[in-house]
């Protein structure tokens, strides 16, 4: 171990940072591009709780993003969820569950987001809640394979999710959904996902601030500087 590079844990920059004012950022993704597609009003209903909970919320439609690696990284819907992503403090994942799974639509978006852009990596240290709408009855396949996604894009994903049975009958004609326990669930996860942005945002990069990568930088520094001097 290099004691050089593993310091004490600060505590003023984890306990008694400035806190920031602005609303929340929160960036909502859902996975079906059908004309009434229930993970878009899943995401819809979650937008509206947001923001009576003081978030300020966008919202990505994914119609006509290209496939993975079947277009340049400078296609405009590229280039505009890859804003949103940057933009964002938090997202919500909203998916259907077909075949078992999460939907490609889903994960098309989701891969075309990286991991660094540069020096800057778009979702780690943010917050992210993942919910799911199933044809039939309840499943968490979506919702899980959603948590290992976000694992691996280094958010921070919340305890609580939502998966919604039979979503066809928990919308009414107006496409808002009925009152019952499920709605009462979404509730739940957008005020947590609300809580742990606002506590997290503040403190992410000093959270996600890592000693292999500060060990490696120093060498990476070292080697360049050796070699101008020679």
């Amino acid at each position: 171990m290099d004691a050089g590079h593993l310091p004490e844990i600060d505590r003023e920059k984890l306990l008694a940072v400035p806190v920031s004012t602005h609303p929340p950022r929160i960036l909502l993704l859902y996975g079906s591009l059908r004309d009434r597609a229930f993970s878009r009003l899943l995401s819809e209903e979650a937008g509206r709780i947001l923001r009576r909970l003081g978030a300020e919320t966008r919202s990505f439609n994914p119609s006509g993003l290209p496939l993975p690696d079947d277009a340049a990284a400078d296609h405009p819907k590229v280039q505009e969820l890859r804003d949103l992503a940057a933009w964002s403090e938090g997202m919500v994942w909203c998916s259907p569950e077909r075949h078992g799974a999460m939907t490609g639509i889903m994960k098309c978006q989701i891969d075309w987001i990286p991991l660094a852009l540069g020096a800057v990596r778009p979702t780690q240290g943010k917050t992210l809640a993942v919910m799911q709408v199933s044809g039939g009855s309840q499943s968490f396949n979506a919702v899980n394979q959603l948590r290992v996604l976000g694992r691996w894009m280094r958010m921070f994903t919340i305890p609580n999710q939502s998966s919604v049975p039979k979503a066809f009958l928990e919308f009414d004609e107006n496409n808002r959904m009925k009152p019952s326990s499920y709605y009462d669930r979404v509730v739940d996860v957008m005020e947590e996902l609300v809580k742990f942005t606002l506590l997290l945002r503040d403190r992410s990069g000093y959270l996600t601030d890592r000693y292999s990568e500060r060990k490696e930088s120093a060498a990476e520094l070292s080697k360049r500087v050796n070699q101008k001097s020679l």
